[in-house]
C-alpha cells in the first residue's frame, strides 16, 4: 500500500468519525430536548406520575383505579402552586424592574422594556420569542 493511499484512508476514517460525532450530538440534542419540554408540560404530571407508579409498583388495574382520583387530586394542587409561585416570581421581577429604572438611562428603560416583553412572548409562546436585533453595540456586549 502506497503511502498516498494510507493518507487518503486515515483522511477518510477521521471524517467518518467526526460525521458520526455530529450526528449523534445533533440526534442527542433533539432527544434531550423533547424530553425537557415533555418533564417540563405541567398537564402530563399526573399522567406521568400514575405510569411510573403502575409500573415501578406493578399495581393491579383495580389498584390503579383506586389511586387515580388521588394522583388527579395531587396533580391539580401541585399545578395550583406552580401558578402561584410563577405569580409571585413575576411581581417581584416587575418590582425590582420598577426599582431599577430610576438607575437607567432613557435608552436602557427602552431595552429593559424590550426585554420584559420578549419574556412575556417567550411565556405565551415558548421557543418562538423573538430574538434581539443584532445591532453593533448588542453584539459588542457579551449576552
Amino acid at each position: 500500500m502506497n503511502r498516498a493511499l494510507q493518507w487518503k484512508l486515515i483522511a477518510g476514517f477521521i471524517l467518518v468519525f467526526i460525521a458520526g460525532g455530529m450526528t449523534g450530538a445533533f440526534l442527542g440534542a433533539m432527544h434531550a430536548r423533547h424530553l425537557f419540554s415533555e418533564f417540563h408540560h405541567p398537564g402530563l404530571m399526573g399522567i406521568r406520575m400514575r405510569d411510573r407508579l403502575r409500573t415501578e409498583l406493578k399495581l393491579t388495574p383495580e389498584q390503579v383505579a383506586k389511586i387515580s382520583p388521588i394522583i388527579d387530586k395531587t396533580a391539580a394542587q401541585l399545578a395550583e402552586i406552580r401558578k402561584e409561585t410563577g405569580r409571585r416570581v413575576h411581581e417581584i421581577m416587575i418590582g425590582a424592574h420598577r426599582e431599577m429604572a430610576a438607575n437607567l438611562t432613557d435608552d436602557q428603560r427602552l431595552k429593559l422594556q424590550e426585554i420584559e416583553a420578549r419574556h412575556r412572548h417567550w411565556q405565551r409562546f415558548g421557543d418562538s420569542r423573538p430574538r434581539p436585533s443584532a445591532s453593533p453595540e448588542s453584539s459588542a456586549q457579551p449576552p
